[in-house]
């Protein structure tokens, strides 16, 4: 076991926990990826987008703050001087699989980070039955994808 990135997990998971509380604490909001992203592009609520766009802005940064200080991205390329590398199963399935995710996440009524971790952590029956839903279409895709279609490692 490796427990650098055991203990680089935890922090993060720590981080999330914190920010979905400070975001709750100070302004009553669910922090909710696709929902900050989608009121932001779609509703544009006046004085709502400032928290939205610094919420964003916050998840970009932070990676990139760990490259700069040498973090590096963890496990995400696939070979040595990449930063990320090429799509598993090529760029027109992650179109796809992203537009599935997209459509997820409206007839979900929201994400992981809404109902996985803010939902969970107010013992949310409605975010149970999402997260379970995620998890179960996660599970039967990955099988399907390496044992039934024969792709990926």
């Amino acid at each position: 076991m490796d427990w650098s990135s055991s203990l680089q997990g935890l922090a993060g998971g720590v981080l999330i926990g914190l920010s979905a509380t400070w975001l709750m604490a100070t302004l009553g909001r669910i922090a909710g990826i696709s929902g900050i992203i989608g009121t932001l592009i779609t509703a544009r609520p006046k004085g709502d987008s400032a928290w939205r766009l610094t919420f964003l802005l916050g998840l970009i940064s932070g990676p990139i703050v760990v490259m700069l200080l040498g973090g590096g991205l963890g496990n995400v390329a696939g070979a040595a001087g990449e930063v990320i590398g090429e799509p598993a199963g090529g760029v027109l399935l992650m179109l796809v699989a992203g537009l599935l995710v997209g459509l997820g996440t409206g007839l979900g009524s929201g994400c992981t980070s809404g109902h996985g971790v803010c939902g969970l952590s107010r013992l949310s029956v409605r975010s149970m039955v999402a997260t379970l839903t995620f998890l179960v279409a996660a599970i039967v895709t990955v099988f399907v994808v390496r044992h039934v279609i024969g792709g990926g490692a």
